[in-house]
């Protein structure tokens, strides 16, 4: 008799493991791909979930997520993306330009949610913004378009600062944007401009070595996920070498850098976790328009500020969204 009940407990459970599998391949599968690192990426997953679950989806409950993370190494993508597809994943949220030609390049069925800093239009990713078309949609920053107005807060900062360099990585591919946006903007405002190349450490160290050779009264720092990962290389060298600098995300001056402006990553990828819900409801890419941030932030470090010497203006501090002292 024992015997027959440990063989009827042993197929009960074998079956209730078979619904269990058969329940968990059912569950839709999130890709995840980003240029970036997990440490600065965990607050924009987590924004990333909270949008899912405005869309009725939680992790582990009723959708699975494959997360990859290429830590500033854009010849990653191709193979992190190709493996995600490989996995049959059923929607990819791609995070960084990079990432997205890399998710685009890899699969014209498997739907696409992006965040990206260039234009997708030029970049070939979409047919027009407010109709996709194909397996791509998302939101885009525009990044270049920003470069002009943290140009003018740098001119606030430093009103006598005549030469202003950009640092910009070569191998991202919005490098040629950056650079004919802010070279407009600094002919309109009669500042001379330098352009710094650095996708490697060791030449981030070289970059800044050239400041004092090109007599470069301030920096601007451009939007990519390697520079994101070196952000305390960064502003320890802006410290190092005395240099104003502004850059394009709030990390950069928590970590100690003067001052930060660009949209709000965690509203973006909040909004895109509402898109991968959409289409894990039904919805189709090509039906959902590309938007535009609209929540921006500014942040200045007061404590970095006094160490250069820089007052900064009360126009500057009404404007913040936070002020670190």
């Amino acid at each position: 008799m024992r015997r027959r009940e440990f063989l009827l407990l042993l197929a009960t459970n074998m079956m209730a493991a078979r619904a269990v599998r058969a329940q968990q391949k059912a569950m839709p599968v999130i890709g995840f791909l980003s240029s970036g690192l997990p440490d600065t990426d965990l607050p924009f997953l987590a924004a990333f979930r909270q949008g899912l679950g405005d869309a009725g989806f939680m992790e582990g409950k009723n959708v699975a997520m494959e997360p990859r993370w290429a830590e500033g190494r854009y010849d990653r993508l191709p193979v992190l993306v190709g493996d995600l597809v490989s996995r049959k994943v059923d929607v990819i949220a791609a995070g960084g330009d990079a990432a997205v030609i890399a998710a685009k390049d890899a699969t014209s069925t498997i739907p696409i949610v992006f965040f990206n800093g260039g234009d997708p239009l030029a970049m070939g990713l979409i047919a027009s913004l407010a109709h996709p078309g194909g397996n791509v949609t998302g939101f885009s920053t525009f990044a270049a378009a920003l470069l002009p107005k943290r140009l003018e807060l740098l001119s606030e900062l430093a009103p006598q600062a005549r030469v202003i360099a950009l640092l910009v990585n070569p191998s991202d591919p919005n490098a040629e944007r950056f650079i004919n946006a802010m070279e407009q903007a600094a002919s309109a405002k009669g500042i001379k401009l330098r352009i710094l190349k650095a996708g490697t450490e060791s030449e981030i160290d070289d970059a800044f070595a050239s400041l004092v050779q090109l007599r470069t009264d301030g920096l601007i720092v451009s939007p990519n996920a390697f520079f994101v990962s070196r952000r305390e290389q960064l502003v320890v060298l802006a410290s190092r070498y005395a240099i104003p600098a502004i850059y394009p995300r709030r990390q950069f001056a928590t970590a100690g850098g003067l001052i930060s402006y660009g949209s709000s990553l965690t509203a973006v990828y909040r909004r895109m976790g509402i898109y991968v819900g959409k289409i894990l409801n039904g919805a189709k890419p090509a039906d959902l328009p590309v938007q535009q941030p609209s929540i921006f932030q500014l942040v200045v470090n007061l404590k970095t500020a006094k160490e250069l010497g820089l007052t900064i203006p009360p126009s500057i501090l009404a404007r913040a969204d936070e002020v670190i002292e």
